[in-house]
C-alpha cells in the first residue's frame, strides 16, 4: 500500500433541519472517529473536517412551516448537533457550516472556475411555476395524487405512502403547497455537469479501486456507470443558497447536491493556511466516511468536479456503511421513530461510550442492521460490566488491598503467564489490521479479545484465594494484569474514549505510544495507580422499558395518525370562543427558567403591552433563537404563579403525532396587537 504523508477524514455533513440520531452515527460519525483517533495514536498527521450541510429545499420547508427563516432554522440545528456531536466524543478538528462567507466564496470560485473552462451545459428546460407566489417550485413543493396509489397528498419527488420516486410532472392534479394554485409550466434556465463526459474517466478510476472499496460501494458505482451517466443540474431557482455567480442568474443559487461536498474543502479552509496540500497534494489519502444513499454523490459528482477543476486529489477510499434500523423498523425521522443524539445524552448522562460499543458492535457494514433497546442492554450488561469493567476493577482493587497501590514486581512465570503475555501484542495486530481495512466490528471484537483474556486470566490463577499461601505469585499475576489493563487503555481509546480515559486516570498513567500496546512492562514496578472505580454500571430494565415505552406511544401515535383517528374535543358554543383574546404579540426576550428543564420565561410585546408568559417549549426550542418571532397570544387568560413568575398568558403552539412544536404565527409580518379571529 502506497505511503502516505497526511491524512484527510472527511464526514459526511449532517443536514440542519433535524437533529443527530443513531442512524447517522452508527452508519458515518461513530466509525469516522474511531478511524481518526486511531491514526492520531498512531502518530500519523491527520485532520477529520465535518459541519452542517445548510442548504436545500428542506430547509426552506421547514422555514416555512414554522414561521422561521432558513437562517433561524440552521442556527438553531447547527448549534444542537455540534454541542450533541462534542458531549459525545466526536473529535472533529473543526465542525463548520455552509452558510458563512469562506464556504459562499469557496464554492462560487470553484462554479466560476468550471464555468470559465467551458465545464457546464447551459439548458433551458421547463419547470412548475407558482403564478400566486411568483415562484418556480422545487418538487417538495408539489403536492398531488399519485399516478400508483392514488395517495393525494405525495410530493413532487416521492410518495411517501407508497414509496414510489416519482417526477413532478407525473402527478395528477398537481398543486403548489406555497399558494394552493395549481402550477403551470415554465422555461427557466440552469446549468448542468456533464456525467457522460466524466464517464471513461469515472469507469478507470473506480476500477483501479475495486479491490480496496468495500463491495456495496463498488457495486453502486458500477450500477450507475452501467446505466449510462447524464448531465445533472448544479443550479437551482430558489432564494436560499450559494448564488450562481454569473451575471444575470438572479434567483438562482448552487444546487445543494453541488455545495455540500465543497463543504469540506472550505472547512479545511478555515482550519489551516496549509488546506491546499490536503487537497492538492498526491502525497494526502483523503477517505471520506458516509452512509450508502451518499455513495453516488462521493463516487461520481464530487470526485468529477475535483477533476474537472484539474489541481484536486480523489478520494483513497469511500467505506459508505448500510442503514441503522430501530426495533426492526426503518428509522424515519418525520415519524418520530429514532432515538436521538441529544435525548440519549440526557437520559442516559455518562454512558456515551456505551452507545458508542453497540453502535459499532451492531455497525451496518455490510448490510443493514437493527438496534434494540435489549441489546443495548445485554451489551452493556454482559460484556462492558461483566467482562471490561470487572477485569479492571478487580485488577485494581486486588492492586491497592494486597500491596496498597504499587505495582508489584513480576517473579518467575510459568507456561500460563507466558501465553497471556504472549497473546497480548497479537490482538494489537490483528486489531490493526482490521481498522487498516475498515472493519471496525472486527476491531472492536480484538480489542474486548484483550479484556477477556485479562478477565479469564484473573479468574484461572484465583489472586484473591492464593494471596495468604502464595504472596509472590500473587505479585506477579498482578503484574501481568495491571500490564493489560494499560494496553486496554490504549487500544480501547479509538471506541471508548472516555472510558480510556479514566481508565489511564485509574492506573496514573498517559502518553503510552500506540506501537507499545500489548509490550509486557507498560508500567514498571513500584508505580503508584490511584483507588479507581467502577467503569460502567448495569443499565436496569427500568432504564430499559422506559425507552420501549417512549417508543411504543410514537408507534400507537404514528397509527392513530394514519387511520385518522386523533381525537377532536366537544364541541363549544361560538360564545365561548368569542370570550378567548387572541392577539398577535412578538417575543422580545427569551431565558431559561432555573431548575426547570421544560420551561421558558418569554417577554412579549402584545401591543397592548410588554408583558411575561411562562411556556413549557425549552425542549424544543433554542431561547436565543426567539427574539423578534411573531406568535400568537391568548392575552385575557388569568394570570398564573409557576415557579415563583407570574405568567400573563399563553402562546399558542401546534403540535404534531411526534409531538413537535411549532408557533402558531401569523404568515407575514403584521402589527402587535392584531386580533386573531
Amino acid at each position: 500500500m502506497k505511503k502516505f504523508r497526511r491524512h484527510l477524514i472527511t464526514s459526511a455533513l449532517p443536514y440542519a433541519n433535524g437533529p443527530i440520531h443513531i442512524g447517522h452515527l452508527a452508519g458515518v460519525y461513530v466509525p469516522s472517529d474511531i478511524y481518526t483517533r486511531y491514526l492520531r495514536l498512531r502518530g500519523k498527521e491527520v485532520i477529520h473536517v465535518c459541519g452542517s450541510d445548510e442548504h436545500g429545499v428542506p430547509i426552506t420547508i421547514k422555514a416555512r412551516q414554522e414561521g422561521l427563516t432558513p437562517r433561524q432554522v440552521v442556527d438553531r440545528y447547527h448549534e444542537l448537533n455540534k454541542t450533541s456531536f462534542e458531549k459525545f466524543g466526536i473529535s472533529f478538528d473543526i465542525y463548520s457550516r455552509t452558510s458563512n462567507a469562506t464556504h459562499y466564496e469557496t464554492a462560487s470560485e470553484i462554479f466560476k472556475k468550471l464555468y470559465d473552462k467551458g465545464e457546464f451545459i447551459e439548458k433551458t428546460t421547463p419547470q412548475y411555476y407558482d403564478e400566486e407566489a411568483q415562484h418556480f417550485l422545487a418538487d417538495r413543493y408539489i403536492q398531488g395524487t399519485c399516478p400508483h396509489c392514488s395517495n393525494e397528498s405525495a410530493y413532487g419527488d416521492q410518495c411517501e405512502k407508497c414509496g414510489t420516486s416519482l417526477n413532478a410532472t407525473d402527478l395528477i392534479n398537481p398543486r403548489s403547497t406555497i399558494s394552493g394554485s395549481t402550477p403551470v409550466m415554465r422555461d427557466t434556465r440552469h446549468w448542468f455537469l456533464p456525467l457522460d463526459k466524466y464517464a471513461p474517466f469515472l469507469k478507470k478510476w473506480i476500477e483501479d479501486k475495486k479491490k480496496e472499496w468495500k463491495a456495496n460501494v463498488y457495486g453502486q458505482c458500477k450500477s450507475w456507470l452501467d446505466q449510462g451517466l447524464q448531465p445533472r443540474a448544479v443550479s437551482r431557482d430558489l432564494d436560499w443558497g450559494v448564488p450562481v455567480p454569473l451575471e444575470n442568474a438572479t434567483g438562482k443559487v448552487l444546487y445543494v447536491w453541488f455545495d455540500a461536498p465543497i463543504g469540506y474543502i472550505s472547512a479545511t479552509k478555515e482550519l489551516t493556511p496549509d488546506w491546499e496540500n490536503y487537497w492538492k497534494d498526491p502525497g494526502t489519502r483523503m477517505i471520506h466516511f458516509i452512509g450508502k444513499d451518499n455513495i453516488v454523490f462521493h463516487c461520481i459528482v464530487f470526485p468529477s468536479v475535483l477533476h474537472a477543476g484539474g489541481s484536486y486529489i480523489l478520494p483513497d477510499n469511500v467505506p459508505a456503511n448500510e442503514f441503522m434500523n430501530l426495533e426492526n423498523n426503518k428509522i424515519s425521522t418525520s415519524r418520530n421513530w429514532a432515538v436521538w443524539l441529544h435525548e440519549y445524552l440526557e437520559e442516559f448522562p455518562g454512558k456515551q461510550d456505551v452507545l458508542r460499543y453497540v453502535l459499532c458492535a451492531n455497525a451496518p457494514e455490510t448490510k443493514d442492521s437493527d438496534f434494540t433497546w435489549k441489546d443495548f442492554q445485554t451489551r452493556n450488561n454482559n460484556e462492558l460490566v461483566a467482562i471490561y469493567g470487572n477485569f479492571v476493577n478487580r485488577a485494581i482493587v486486588l492492586t491497592n488491598n494486597y500491596f496498597e497501590g504499587n505495582v508489584p514486581e513480576r517473579g518467575e512465570m510459568n507456561e500460563y503467564d507466558l501465553k497471556v503475555l504472549e497473546e497480548m501484542p497479537k490482538i494489537r495486530q490483528n486489531l490493526e489490521n482490521s481498522l487498516d481495512q475498515f472493519r471496525f466490528r472486527d476491531a472492536l471484537k480484538e480489542a474486548m479479545n484483550l479484556a477477556r483474556l485479562g478477565n479469564k486470566y484473573l479468574a484461572d490463577t484465583e489472586p484473591w484465594i492464593i494471596f495468604k499461601t502464595d504472596p509472590n505469585r500473587v505479585q506477579t499475576i498482578l503484574n501481568i494484569a495491571l500490564q493489560i489493563c494499560a494496553s486496554l487503555s490504549v487500544i480501547t481509546e479509538p471506541f471508548l474514549p472516555h472510558s480510556a480515559g479514566r481508565l489511564k486516570q485509574f492506573l496514573n498513567i498517559s502518553g503510552i505510544p500506540w506501537d507499545r500496546a500489548g509490550d509486557r512492562e507498560l508500567i514498571p514496578p513500584r508505580h503508584v495507580i490511584g483507588k479507581g472505580e467502577l467503569l460502567f454500571a448495569k443499565i436496569t430494565d427500568q432504564e430499559i422499558d422506559r425507552q420501549l415505552n417512549k417508543l411504543i406511544a410514537i408507534r400507537k401515535m404514528n397509527e392513530k395518525v394514519s387511520a385518522g383517528l386523533l381525537p377532536v374535543k366537544k364541541n363549544i358554543s361560538y360564545e365561548d370562543f368569542s370570550v378567548l383574546d387572541i392577539r398577535i404579540g412578538t417575543i422580545t426576550k427569551a431565558e431559561k427558567v432555573a431548575k426547570a428543564k421544560k420551561l421558558l420565561k418569554l417577554t412579549i410585546d402584545t401591543g397592548l403591552d410588554s408583558r411575561t408568559v411562562v411556556s413549557g417549549i425549552a425542549e424544543h426550542f433554542d431561547p436565543l433563537t426567539l427574539a423578534g418571532r411573531q406568535v400568537s397570544v391568548l392575552v385575557n387568560l388569568e394570570p398564573r404563579k409557576i415557579r415563583g413568575i407570574e405568567s400573563q398568558g399563553m402562546i399558542l403552539m401546534a403540535e404534531d403525532a411526534e409531538g413537535k412544536l411549532v408557533f402558531v404565527s401569523p404568515g407575514e409580518k403584521i402589527a402587535n396587537g392584531s386580533v386573531v379571529k
